[in-house]
Protein backbone atom coordinates (compact mmCIF):
# COMPACT_ATOMS: atom_id res chain seq x y z
CA UNK A 1 0.00 0.00 0.00
CA UNK A 2 1.22 3.39 -0.84
CA UNK A 3 0.23 6.96 -0.02
CA UNK A 4 -1.07 7.18 -3.26
CA UNK A 5 -3.01 3.96 -3.17
CA UNK A 6 -4.87 5.20 0.26
CA UNK A 7 -5.65 8.54 -1.43
CA UNK A 8 -7.07 6.72 -4.72
CA UNK A 9 -9.53 4.49 -2.51
CA UNK A 10 -10.49 7.64 -0.59
CA UNK A 11 -11.46 9.19 -3.52
CA UNK A 12 -13.49 6.80 -4.64
CA UNK A 13 -15.30 6.37 -1.96
CA UNK A 14 -16.03 9.93 -1.08
CA UNK A 15 -16.24 13.23 -2.63
CA UNK A 16 -12.75 15.24 -1.83
CA UNK A 17 -11.63 18.17 -2.77
CA UNK A 18 -8.04 17.45 -0.93
CA UNK A 19 -6.17 14.48 0.30
CA UNK A 20 -3.24 14.25 1.46
CA UNK A 21 -1.57 11.44 2.86
CA UNK A 22 1.67 10.19 4.47
CA UNK A 23 3.06 7.29 6.15
CA UNK A 24 5.35 4.41 6.39
CA UNK A 25 3.38 1.51 5.04
CA UNK A 26 1.76 0.46 8.35
CA UNK A 27 0.45 3.63 10.43
CA UNK A 28 -0.82 6.29 7.81
CA UNK A 29 -1.67 9.82 8.76
CA UNK A 30 -4.09 11.92 6.25
CA UNK A 31 -6.07 15.50 6.14
CA UNK A 32 -8.78 14.86 4.16
CA UNK A 33 -11.44 18.34 2.77
CA UNK A 34 -14.99 16.97 1.62
CA UNK A 35 -18.32 18.91 1.71
CA UNK A 36 -19.74 15.31 2.94
CA UNK A 37 -18.44 16.22 6.25
CA UNK A 38 -20.66 19.54 6.92
CA UNK A 39 -22.69 18.99 9.71
CA UNK A 40 -21.67 15.78 10.90
CA UNK A 41 -19.48 14.82 14.55
CA UNK A 42 -16.02 14.29 14.20
CA UNK A 43 -16.70 10.43 14.65
CA UNK A 44 -19.17 10.60 12.08
CA UNK A 45 -16.74 11.87 9.48
CA UNK A 46 -13.58 9.01 10.36
CA UNK A 47 -16.63 6.25 9.67
CA UNK A 48 -17.14 7.77 6.52
CA UNK A 49 -13.48 7.12 5.83
CA UNK A 50 -13.03 4.01 6.91
CA UNK A 51 -16.07 2.93 4.87
CA UNK A 52 -14.10 3.93 1.67
CA UNK A 53 -11.69 1.64 3.05
CA UNK A 54 -13.55 -1.45 3.36
CA UNK A 55 -11.99 -4.98 4.55
CA UNK A 56 -8.30 -3.04 3.82
CA UNK A 57 -8.91 -2.01 7.76
CA UNK A 58 -9.79 -5.49 8.98
CA UNK A 59 -7.25 -7.72 6.75
CA UNK A 60 -3.96 -5.28 7.95
CA UNK A 61 -4.00 -3.80 4.70
CA UNK A 62 -4.02 -0.67 6.64
CA UNK A 63 -2.76 -1.40 10.01
CA UNK A 64 -3.61 2.30 11.42
CA UNK A 65 -4.68 5.71 9.76
CA UNK A 66 -4.85 9.28 11.57
CA UNK A 67 -6.39 11.38 10.05
CA UNK A 68 -7.92 14.96 10.23
CA UNK A 69 -11.03 15.78 8.33
CA UNK A 70 -12.29 19.33 6.99
CA UNK A 71 -15.21 21.10 5.30
CA UNK A 72 -14.13 22.86 2.68
CA UNK A 73 -14.67 26.02 4.77
CA UNK A 74 -13.37 24.97 7.48
CA UNK A 75 -10.00 24.09 5.87
CA UNK A 76 -10.36 27.02 4.05
CA UNK A 77 -9.94 28.99 8.02
CA UNK A 78 -7.18 26.49 8.95
CA UNK A 79 -5.13 27.90 5.74
CA UNK A 80 -5.61 31.20 6.91
CA UNK A 81 -4.24 30.43 10.24
CA UNK A 82 -1.38 28.49 8.66
CA UNK A 83 -0.76 31.71 6.24
CA UNK A 84 -0.89 34.25 9.55
CA UNK A 85 1.61 32.06 11.74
Amino acid sequence: MTPQDLEDLIAQGLACSSISVEGDGRHWYASIVSAEFEGLRLIKRHQLVYQTLGQKMHTDEVHALSMKTFTPQEWAEEMKKSAGA
